[in-house]
């Protein structure tokens, strides 16, 4: 009985885990949309790490807010902007987790919401005494670059 125990227990963590994380990517969005900089920087491990190929990399909570405070994200603020991320595919090993998947911001326009930017991400997270935090997010645009594609790739076993 007690082996039973033990692998309902981990399945439950996985499970949670999962969860876990599946909830602090979907956070992203409505706090970027919002201009919570400082809430969406806590996202990230101290010295994580936000790559967005061919335009910016931050390190750190103050870097990555200054994204959010920047001229580039608030203009699209200002015209109105919906950040979309997910669904994720999630693999666990452990403390450490990588998470994959698309993001499309919309931007308002005159003619209404159009997409601004269609991304593949690659979310590499670690377990801490508060929880999952992001060491790094790389996000590319999905413009038939081998980059984007590469993000959106199973991991493959050790050889």
């Amino acid at each position: 009985m007690s082996e039973l125990v033990e692998t309902l227990a981990a399945r439950l963590r996985l499970l949670e885990d999962r969860e876990a994380i599946r909830d602090l990517i979907a956070s992203y969005g409505p706090l970027a949309d919002a201009g919570e900089a400082q809430a969406l920087a806590a996202l990230w491990a101290k010295d994580g790490i936000y790559e967005v190929v061919g335009f910016a990399q931050a390190q750190g909570h103050a870097a990555i807010a200054a994204l959010i405070e920047g001229d580039t994200h608030r203009a699209l603020m200002a015209d109105g902007c919906a950040h979309l991320l997910g669904p994720v595919a999630v693999e666990i090993d452990g403390d450490r987790a990588t998470a994959r998947g698309h993001s499309v911001v919309f931007r308002h326009g005159p003619e209404g919401f159009a997409p601004y930017r269609v991304a593949a991400n690659r979310w590499t997270l670690r377990r801490s005494a508060d929880g999952w935090q992001v060491v790094h997010r790389r996000n590319a645009l999905l413009d038939g670059s081998e980059a984007a594609r590469i993000l959106l790739a199973p991991n493959q076993p050790a050889s």
